[in-house]
């Protein structure tokens, strides 16, 4: 494995540490605020910082470039409004560790999308590990669906996975050609005369004063983490190991959001919850070994 790709990999996985927390503090902060508040709130919260950092750096501001403005709006639609809200929405109705098992899909979606969209050719050998990591979240869905189907619930975390896939392809693309801190730093800033009229519509104005300061800390981490700090992490590691191949290391934020759903939501994961996750995970190491055309 070269270096390049090696550190790729590295800055994926330490993305996908923080992503892992996403799903159990964005249902423990549904005890305070609602998926709206939560979804516009994070983003208007990071569009503030993204902003401090790109005027303090003295940035020059891309959306003079038609193309470069497209790929912007695809994937601030699909990262910053779509995939918040449908998790968002789902996690009043499906436990975070159940959601954790239905975004391994992630890898599959994503490998799809880059070769769609990014001019990838994953091999053979990495959309066979990742349909086997695919079918393993599908069977975990039915198994703990509603009478054996998928439920609601379920639906929008699809929908959620489909929107973040091409989010990824889309922004790993521009992390080609730009940093991966500018590309998520100028989604949000494009997003914010949205976001935050949005967050101060749907903020909890009459039952602020009753708000936990853990929700306050939750929604800060989600703003801060999950959708600023993350990305500049995970968009680097995109562009250096690719998109398809690096995309595979989200099938670990399994682990990281089984686990931390126990000490933050009480989700005390049962064994078949734990098989799993160890059996969408195991498909990791094979896809890393499995070779891929070049662009």
């Amino acid at each position: 494995m070269d270096r390049r790709l090696a550190l790729g990999l590295l800055l994926g996985f330490v993305a996908v540490v923080m992503f892992g927390a996403t799903l159990p503090l964005t249902r423990f902060a549904l005890h305070d605020f609602s998926p709206w508040f939560i979804s516009f709130g994070r983003a208007a919260l990071a569009g503030f910082a993204a902003l401090g950092l790109v005027l303090a750096l003295r940035r020059p501001w891309p959306f003079g470039q038609p193309k470069v403005l497209w790929r912007l709006a695809v994937s601030s639609a699909c990262l910053i409004f779509v995939f918040p809200l449908a998790i968002g929405v789902a996690t009043q109705t499906v436990p975070a560790a159940h959601g954790g098992i239905v975004l391994g899909l992630l890898p599959l979606c994503t490998a799809i999308a880059a070769m769609l969209l990014a001019g990838e050719r994953p091999g053979l050998g990495l959309f066979a590990a990742s349909a086997v990591g695919a079918g393993l979240v599908v069977a975990f869905a039915l198994r703990n669906g509603a009478g054996g189907a998928l439920g609601m619930g379920d639906s929008l975390l699809f929908l959620g996975v489909i929107a973040c896939a091409i989010g990824y392809a889309v922004s790993g693309g521009l992390a080609r050609t730009m940093s991966g801190w500018e590309v998520i730093a100028f989604m949000l800033i494009l997003c914010l005369p949205v976001t935050l009229p949005l967050a101060l519509l749907t903020f909890p104005w009459g039952g602020a004063g009753t708000v936990a300061g853990a929700s306050w800390a939750a929604l800060v981490y989600l703003g801060l983490f999950s959708q600023l700090i993350g990305f500049f992490f995970w968009n680097a590691g995109l562009a250096m190991g690719g998109i398809a191949r690096v995309g595979q290391m989200q099938l670990l934020q399994t682990f990281v959001t089984v686990g931390l759903a126990w000490p933050i939501n009480g989700e005390v994961p049962d064994a078949e919850t734990v098989a799993f996750a160890a059996g969408v995970a195991l498909v990791v190491a094979v896809a890393q070994r499995t070779r891929s055309r070049p662009r």
